[in-house]
């Protein structure tokens, strides 16, 4: 399903009906972060793993 120009117009201008213009840059700006970090993950997800697995006890107990 592709969207025209015009869909594309209604679309914002609901958003702006809901959200209202003073809230769109921080909403855009967290859409942003939350996308940079998706990316990240997706390139690097054994970085992902390790940052998700808890530290192993490297002590020794006798």
């Amino acid at each position: 399903m592709k969207l025209n120009g015009w869909e594309w117009i209604i679309i914002l201008v609901i958003v702006l009906l809901f959200w209202g213009a003073p809230k769109l840059p921080g909403l855009a700006k967290s859409l942003a972060q939350s996308m940079k970090v998706f990316k990240k993950e997706i390139k690097n997800p054994e970085d992902a793993a390790k940052a998700d697995k808890p530290a192993e006890d490297t002590s020794s107990e006798k």
